[in-house]
Parts: C-alpha cells; structure tokens; sequence
C-alpha cells in the first residue's frame, strides 16, 4: 500500500486519491529571474520520482507546475537592466528547460506562467473581498489572516494570541518564519514597478506572489486535488497562505496531501555564495558532469531527509551508474541454460523495490534493492552464465526500476563517429600482429574517454 507522510497531518498516511485511477499534482516550478540552483533542482527531482512511482504503480497523472514570471525580485531585475519583464523572463524560462532536459526529469502536462492568469486572481481576489476576508488599504488588497481560524494548520505556526488587525501587514512576497503577517492579494502601482501592472476591476497593479499559486493550481486541478508539493522552505508562508486563500474562497478543503522536501546542504553548509558553495547545474555541466550523474547524486536520499551534496558523492554516483550500466552491457551477452534462480532474485527485488518506494518514496532502500540484483545476478552469471530468456526477464526489470530512477540505464550510447574508427583501426592492427600500434590506439581511445574490452563475442566499447 502506498503511503506518504502528509505535513498537513503530521503523519504517515495510505493515499487514496480523490479519483480512483488518477491523480492531480501541483508542484512549486521556478521564479525564472536566474538560473536554477542545485538546492531547486534536489526539490524538483524529488517530484520527478514522486511522478514517475505513481505512474508506475498505473495512475494517469496529471502535473501543473507554475512558472512565476511576476515577483518583486523579477520586477527589481528588469529594472536593473533595463529590460522588458517578456524578454527577461523568457532567457530564464528558457534555461530552466533545458535543465530539465539534462536531468531527465519528466515534462509536466501544465507549465502555467502567472501572468497568463491575472484574471483568475481577480476573480479569486474579488470571492475573498465579498467575504470580508480582504480587505483595501491605500498600497493594496491584503488577506486578514484573523479570520480565518485554521491559518498556521500547515505550518504549525501559531496565530491565537493576535487580535484582530495586530498581525500588520506585508507588501513584500516575502517574510521569516513565525513573523506572522496580513499578506498582499493585490499590489496598488508604485513607480517602482515600471512598466510592470495590469488594468482590472481591483485596480491599477500587479498580484502578490502566494494568490498566483491558488489561481493556476485551481484553474488546471480543480478546487480540491490530491498532492501539492514543495520545498520545507516554501511550507511557510507560501503554502500556509494558498490553504487559507483558496479554501476561504472556495469554501471547501484545498489539498489532501502536501508532501516536502528537505534543504539540500553543500559540504554540510548552507548553499550560500558568500561561503563560495553556490552552484548551478548549467556550472556544473560545465565542470564536466553529466546529468545523469548529477541526477543520481541529488535524488539518493530520502527527500524529507537534509542533503549533503559534495564533489566526492559525484564521484560516488558516477561509479553507480557505471556499474549498472555494465550490469546492463552484461546482459546482452545471452549464452547457457535458463537458470531458475534469477526468477527468484528478480521477483524478491521487485517486491523489496515497491516495498522501500510504497513506504513514502524510502529511494535509498529502493536502490539498496537494485544493486542486490545486480550482485546476486553477476554472481549467477559467473557461475553459470545467462540464458536468453533470463536476459530478457532481468532487461524488462532493469527498466521498470528505470521508469522509476530515470537513469537512462538501458539506452544505448551513442559513440564518436572518430572513436568507433579508432576502434575499426585497433581491430584491424591486431588482425594484421602488429600488437603495437594496436596498443597505441588503445591508448589514444583511452585518452579520449573510453576504454575497450575485448570479449569472445569482440571488442566491446564503452567510456572510460
């Protein structure tokens, strides 16, 4: 049975989604005012293995991911650089995309930007004042938190002891954990906003940042739906005060389950660039790194468990990879009686592999279940060798725990066209016995990346 630790309850819970083959998820996408950082994308890969378990367990999944494109840090920006908030917005946006390509993170079926749906949050704006829960001022329309007795649910912050109207109020998007505060539906314009507003019935301005989420979520999902995800960062204020808008609003309960991700540390410090830990996935692809490697190296750990990214745990991940990609070369190399054994051991790793994801995405057990497999087969090969039908079962396994890992384990790879000539040389000289120059292209091709194992079925090439 699928479980997940629910923050809005405090517990582990069995998930039973409002429809019984399909499940609506909203996920907290990217402010595009910069590039990604790996802090990000240790939340976003997060949510990738959580989309990818359910489907493979056959729910239809329906993702929304939000693209904020308006916000006092994208506002502060264009103004810097002189720059249209389009224009500038989209580079990031753009970015943000191929990121996730080289991930290979699965695309969401929605990537609304928040400034295609002004109207939504006008209406929603407009539901919140006619119930007296906003209320106008001179700067804004703000959201009393006062009135609506659940606020802090999410969060746990507590907000009994304030009276009405003492909680003062927040222009900004943003504000510390347990300073409590009114916060902004709606931001009159100021001559610090530029060129950055929208006519409407609330008046000349722009939306605040939390009444975005509430209206792009709703708009795709419904106003109830099962998941919405997000960093322990974003749990408040963000997410405490898309509970309160929406269902002050619509008057019914928001979500059912709200699942978060823990701070991802560098070094075991807080990412930060005054301490020159800062990074970027596009610095890291350009240190070398693969994605994949990246990818292994950020989603390892439990997602509510603090992550402590390092160079070294690269390396780490890059040697794990590479070994279940040679687990995988292995198979193909089919010769021998079927051995009944490998049944047995792929059946009890499927079975410790749903067990470890079903109990709240518990990924590092998961992947303890796959290089059990990994050693117990090779063992079993060494022995025995491999039948065809026992490389087809263990091929068909491999990638059902790939749709899940997203490694990429069973592509094949795709070599220089200069490499693969180098190799045809090699092969050539040591038909012809001259061992030497065979030895000297071996040594070339290495230098290259790659490494040549000569099999009884050829020589076999991969990366070094």
């Amino acid at each position: 049975m699928l479980r997940f630790f629910n923050t809005l309850t405090g517990k582990k819970q069995a998930f039973k989604p409002i429809k019984k083959s399909e499940v609506g998820m909203y996920t907290c996408g990217p402010t595009v005012y910069d590039y990604a950082h790996i802090g990000n994308y240790r939340t976003f890969l997060f949510e990738d293995i959580l989309r990818r378990y359910l489907k493979y367990k056959g729910y239809k999944v329906t993702q929304v991911m939000n693209l904020t494109d308006v916000d006092d840090k994208i506002i502060k920006k264009c103004d810097e650089q002189k720059i249209g908030l389009k224009e500038f917005t989209e580079k990031y946006t753009k970015a943000f995309f191929e990121d996730l390509d080289a991930l290979n993170i699965q695309r969401a079926e929605y990537y609304p930007r928040a400034t295609e749906f002004i109207a939504r949050m006008v209406e929603i704006t407009n539901m919140l004042l006619k119930k007296r829960i906003a209320y106008k001022t001179e700067d804004g329309i703000y959201y009393k938190i006062t009135r609506f007795k659940k606020y802090g649910k999410l969060s746990k912050v507590e907000v009994k002891s304030l009276e009405a109207g003492a909680s003062g109020r927040m222009r900004t998007d943003e504000y510390a954990k347990e300073n409590v505060q009114d916060f902004a539906l709606w931001k009159y314009w100021t001559k610090e906003d530029g060129e950055v507003f929208w006519e409407t019935e609330l008046g000349k301005g722009r939306p605040g940042w939390h009444i975005e989420c509430s209206a792009m979520s709703t708009h795709f999902l419904g106003e109830q739906f099962d998941i919405h995800t997000g960093g322990v960062d974003n749990m408040f204020p963000h997410h405490e005060n898309e509970i309160a808008q929406s269902e002050a609003a619509f008057g019914k309960k928001f979500v059912n389950y709200w699942l978060h991700s823990e701070h991802l540390l560098v070094e075991g410090q807080k990412m930060s660039k005054s301490l020159g830990n800062f990074y970027t996935l596009r610095g890291l692809l350009a240190k070398g790194y693969h994605g994949q490697t990246i990818r292994y190296a950020l989603m390892s750990a439990h997602y509510k468990q603090k992550l402590n990214f390092s160079f070294m745990s690269l390396d780490s991940s890059k040697n794990a990879i590479e070994r279940l990609k040679e687990f995988v070369r292995r198979l193909d190399v089919a010769e021998g009686k079927q051995n009944p054994k490998i049944t047995k051991i792929t059946d009890k790793a499927k079975k410790n592999f749903e067990k470890a994801m079903d109990d709240d995405l518990e990924i590092s057990k998961a992947l303890a279940a796959v290089f059990e497999l990994v050693n117990k087969v090779n063992k079993e090969i060494d022995k025995n060798g491999l039948n065809i039908d026992d490389s087809l079962e263990l091929k068909k396994t491999m990638n059902e725990f790939d749709s899940v890992l997203g490694l990429g384990l069973l592509e094949k790879e795709e070599l220089d066209e200069e490499i693969i000539k180098l190799a045809a040389q090699r092969e050539e000289a040591r038909k012809q016995k001259e061992f030497a120059k065979a030895d000297r292209i071996r040594e070339e091709i290495k230098k290259k990346g790659y490494i040549i194992d000569d099999t009884d079925k050829g020589p076999v090439l991969k990366r070094a």
